[in-house]
């Protein structure tokens, strides 16, 4: 017979009889002993309240915090823009005469130099035209001379009828000459003042016509000048240059060319910040790739977008190597005059009850108390804030647990610099 079943017999036995005979008494003992563990258990919990109601009230000389002596510093403050790269400048060069291209074309993408030559036209008939208008302005200079000799001759013609008018008005006044030869020697004196002005007349007119010719010869000149169409700068052709026996027309266009080298970068600043972008500052700017550049502001407009309210700024970059393209997204950072700023953790700032970004500053008498601030720049060594006085305690730890008026007592740690 096995012992175990024999005990757990006579336990269940017993615990049956006291269950039956002695309820009463069974009762009474647990309702007993669960009292004394509850107010073993309530004055467990007591002393415990005590001790944490210990350890958070208020010392008598404030509450304790952390704080910093912090001293304003100047900071180079800046702009920030976005915009895009803009060639320094782009133009479509176009015919200025007719005539067929009579030019291989030169292919998008080859560099040209200023002055060289992208198309050329067939002259046709302009170089005999030429001869012709200088032909003309030979025979123009050739009537000068014969102009002025005729003027020549009318002044002497003057003179001799100036004589014989004296003579005449001399005779007439002794008696000696009728005044039938007095009116003849003056109108032969009105006929030769006559043939001068003629004769002005003439040499006038020739030099209208040699003006005239020189002014057809310059035309001549010009539009087989016009025949060849030359880069008016250095830069990139962004079009093929016009195709070989193609007509071309006055404003047909030959060529697209655009200069890379200076680069324009082009953004548009704020109504509000635009008194902080000054031409001649330096600015930075960082393309989509990575690529960091550095120029001068050359350009502020003085006149505001109707649709955006913002104003034009242009930067120019040196781009020697043509590496930056026309078009490409860009994000500049403009300087501006600095600006005198404090240097905290951002873990500093907090919020009022009304959500006005500031910071827990201690005053007379380690009375704790809340300053607005405007947060100017985010780094790697803390966040930069300014409208608070040149020198300020900051509380660093614990200002989310103190509010205006309370007392504090503070440890001061290294402020950040």
């Amino acid at each position: 017979m096995k012992v175990i079943p024999i005990i757990t017999a006579i336990v269940v036995s017993a615990f049956l009889f006291l269950l039956v005979f002695e309820r009463d008494t069974l009762i009474g003992f647990a309702r007993s002993s669960g009292a004394n563990a509850a107010e073993a258990s309530d004055k467990e919990i007591a002393a415990k309240d005590a001790e944490i109601t210990e350890e958070s009230a208020p010392s008598p000389t404030g509450v304790a915090v952390v704080a910093i002596h912090s001293v304003a510093q100047t900071i180079d403050s800046a702009v920030i823009l976005r915009g895009q790269t803009e060639a320094a400048r782009q133009v479509t060069v176009a015919a200025e005469t007719s005539g067929l291209v009579a030019s291989e074309p030169l292919r998008k993408g080859a560099f040209v130099n200023a002055d060289e030559q992208l198309c050329t036209l067939d002259p046709g008939t302009r170089e005999a035209s030429l001869a012709e208008a200088r032909a003309r302005l030979t025979e123009a200079e050739g009537r000068v001379p014969e102009a002025q000799a005729a003027v020549a001759e009318a002044i002497a013609r003057v003179r001799e009828a100036e004589i014989n008018l004296n003579a005449a008005q001399q005779l007439s006044q002794d008696g000696f000459a009728s005044e039938t030869r007095l009116v003849s020697a003056q109108a032969a004196m009105d006929a030769a003042n006559a043939g001068v002005q003629r004769a002005n007349s003439g040499v006038a007119s020739a030099r209208a016509g040699i003006e005239a010719a020189a002014a057809a010869v310059a035309s001549a000149e010009r539009e087989i000048e016009r025949l060849t169409i030359t880069a008016p700068f250095s830069g990139l052709l962004e079009t093929d240059t016009a195709e070989l026996g193609s007509l071309m027309q006055p404003g047909t266009p030959c060529a697209t060319i655009i200069q890379l080298d200076p680069i324009k970068l082009v953004g548009f600043v704020p109504e509000a910040d635009v008194s902080k972008v000054n031409v001649g500052a330096v600015a930075g700017a960082r393309l989509t790739t990575g690529e960091q550049v550095q120029g001068r502001v050359t350009f502020v407009s003085r006149s505001a977008d109707a649709t955006t309210r913002t104003f034009r700024v242009e930067v120019e970059v040196a781009n020697s190597d043509l590496s930056i393209s026309d078009g490409r997204t860009v994000e500049m950072l403009v300087a501006s005059d600095g600006r005198t700023a404090h240097l905290i953790a951002q873990s500093s700032l907090t919020l009022d009850d009304e959500g006005v970004l500031g910071v827990r500053t201690i005053g007379d008498d380690n009375i704790a108390g809340f300053m607005p601030v405007t947060l100017l720049r985010d780094t790697a060594e803390g966040v930069w804030v300014t409208d608070l006085p040149e020198q300020v305690d900051i509380i660093t730890i614990g200002q989310e647990f103190v509010t205006d008026g309370v007392r504090v007592t503070p440890t001061f740690a290294e402020a950040k610099g």
